[in-house]
């Protein structure tokens, strides 16, 4: 039998390797801006065009790399970060595995241009799928620029899997934001299709969160800190009166590293319990110093899974800290469950001297006179109370041997319909009113042919508003309600791309937006359903369903919009409801195409026949 395993050559193997590493732009740009890093850079500049498809440029001023370091760097398996299994236990650089440039190399065009400071002249090095075009001495500044142009250029499935370019600028933004929070010494530039989206100074933590999620966010920041033998703490923590619908302002950082864990994230929301409402998370930027060998990073190529020695304990002290941080800073709210409020003092009587209770006394008040009067005080003067005249037969109401046989014979009883409508139609040009009526304030009570009718008025009403937003959008005929005084919110420019992404499906829905230079958004139009003070609800509502996955624009989207707008501007649990209001809801649900179910699939109504009423007697 002939032989049938063979090795796979290098610029096959590095495409196999790229599938993992290289998941799509923003993969590259983390890559790159560690690797700028970690050669000691304190300036880098991240140039992006069509959403990183056709240009991804890093620029530093970091050490360089000589002419033969410049060429080693694309092999696979070729680093300076380590020299031993040793050393993956003890690591201070971004990268270790000497993967990432040659996967990069094998699926992009590739033009590296660096010099060190012992150099007359840098190296420029162009490469196309893994083979060398063009290596030549040219004249560079100090440091690397590297650009990695035409990504996925021999991989067309690849390619075409790519979402749309403001989907892809927004994971590219998200990658430079972890890298740039963590490393605020550095100064980095960011420009996207030519325009400034970042430029980031040399500045504290701080300085850079509020750099990053605009000015507001300075307020919302509550300091966290905590040194202990196992893990050095500190960074900060969002009031739970900010929290957001949305994640995106949770941030771990272990050893300089950006990392996802639920296990800490858990941490974090039990150290706020009670404080946040449903369905909200706290923003949070917290770094982690851990000892290097109590930390494994190398479990997954995107270095953002890691695990710990001790992860308990690391959970422990996590709650702890952030518990006190929200204590020492009179976050938390402080409950006294014996305090009496009516004993409490005013401000104003703060001066204020106490008086004597004055005791008013009837003199002539004689307990034994043979008839008691009730007498009232009105003007000074004693006035009589009428008496009260005592019922006269009252035995006779407990007197049932007098009830006739023929008692109930007056009491009309429903007899059996013989209409095939759904809803009683009998007596409704007399009076509607009795058709329906409102229990609980929560559901409509009515009656239909096969027993009893029991609809959610919130999950009724936001079937009828959905279907009515989804036609405005797909038919395009909504109507805008021009604002008196145009409303102006305050967003980072992540949110602001997201925003613009969508913008077609809000002009559809009725919103008139326009955008100020400094990630300002300004509504000047609003749909005619929509209250003015719920804009930004609504508004935040869609970057939450936005950052969750709905990407593509499409149908898929429209009906994403559909469900906000529909769930803000339903009427709530609690709501009283006229009659009309009742009997309007009742028939337009009815008239929707899928009456059963909500826009979130939960039932909206339900019957009890008669038989299950006649079971419960």
């Amino acid at each position: 039998m002939a032989d049938i395993i063979k090795l796979l050559p290098d610029h096959v193997a590095n495409q196999i390797a790229a599938g993992e590493v290289v998941q799509r732009p923003s993969s590259v740009v983390k890559e790159l801006l560690e690797n700028a890093i970690d050669a000691g850079a304190d300036t880098i500049k991240l140039i992006v065009k069509d959403g990183g498809k056709t240009l991804i440029q890093v620029v530093d001023n970091g050490s360089g790399m000589s002419e033969t370091d410049a060429r080693l760097a694309f092999e696979r398996h070729a680093t300076s970060k380590i020299t031993s299994a040793e050393d993956l236990f003890n690591l201070h650089t971004k990268g270790f595995r000497g993967e990432a440039l040659a996967s990069i190399a094998a699926i992009a065009h590739v033009e590296l241009q660096t010099r060190t400071t012992t150099m007359d002249v840098g190296v420029l090095i162009k490469i196309e799928g893994s083979q060398i075009k063009e290596q030549e001495m040219v004249v560079t500044p100090e440091g690397t620029s590297i650009a990695i142009k035409n990504i996925f250029f021999n991989i067309p499935a690849r390619r075409n899997f790519l979402k749309s370019n403001q989907v892809e600028l927004r994971h590219i933004t998200d990658e430079f934001q972890r890298v740039a929070l963590v490393h605020p010494t550095i100064a980095f530039q960011f420009y996207n299709n030519g325009s400034e989206y970042f430029n980031l100074p040399s500045e504290s933590f701080r300085q850079r969160i509020v750099h990053i999620f605009g000015a507001k966010m300075n307020e919302k920041l509550v300091p966290v800190a905590e040194d202990t033998a196992v893990v050095k703490l500190n960074g900060f923590i969002c009031k739970p009166a900010f929290a957001r619908k949305s994640r995106g302002e949770q941030f771990f950082f272990a050893n300089g590293r950006f990392i996802k864990s639920p296990y800490l994230h858990h941490a974090v929301v039990s150290a706020f319990e009670g404080l946040l409402k449903p369905e909200v998370y706290p923003g949070y930027f917290i770094c982690l110093n851990v000892d290097p060998k109590s930390i494994d990073i190398n479990i997954h190529p995107t270095k953002t899974e890691v695990k710990f020695d001790d992860e308990n304990t690391l959970y422990a002290i996590l709650r702890s800290a952030v518990k006190h941080s929200l204590g020492q800073f009179n976050v938390a709210p402080v409950l006294d469950f014996d305090r009496d409020q009516n004993l409490d003092t005013p401000y104003a009587y703060e001066q204020k001297q106490a008086s004597l209770p004055k005791v008013s006394v009837d003199a002539s008040f004689n307990p034994f006179a043979k008839e008691k009067v009730s007498t009232t005080q009105k003007g000074g003067i004693k006035v009589a109370l009428p008496k009260k005249p005592r019922t006269e037969g009252w035995q006779e109401l407990y007197a049932f041997d007098t009830v006739e046989n023929n008692v109930f014979s007056s009491i009309q009883v429903e007899s059996d319909l013989t209409e095939t409508s759904l809803f009683d139609t009998e007596g409704t040009t007399q009076d509607a009113t009795h058709q329906t009526f409102q229990l609980q304030r929560k559901f409509i009570v009515s009656t239909v042919k096969s027993g009893l009718l029991l609809i959610n008025q919130n999950r009724a009403h936001q079937r009828v508003l959905f279907e009515r937003f989804l036609e405005e959008i797909t038919i395009k005929k909504a109507v805008s309600q021009q604002l008196l005084f145009p409303e102006v919110l305050e967003y980072t420019s992540t949110e602001k791309a997201q925003i613009m992404a969508v913008e077609e499906v809000l002009h559809n829905l009725g919103f008139d937006i326009d955008y100020s230079p400094k990630n300002g958004v300004e509504v000047r139009g609003v749909p005619t359903l929509l209250p003015e003070g719920s804009v930004a609800l609504v508004l935040e509502d869609i970057l939450a369903s936005t950052a969750i996955g709905q990407e593509e624009i499409g149908f898929s989207q429209a009906e994403q919009m559909a469900k906000i707008m529909s769930n803000a501007l339903a009427v709530k649990t609690g709501q009283e409801l006229s009659s009309e209001a009742q009997l309007g809801l009742l028939n337009d649900l009815f008239a929707c195409k899928e009456p059963k179910l909500s826009p979130t699939n939960k039932t909206i109504y339900t019957i009890i026949g008669v038989n299950e009423l006649e079971n419960k007697f």
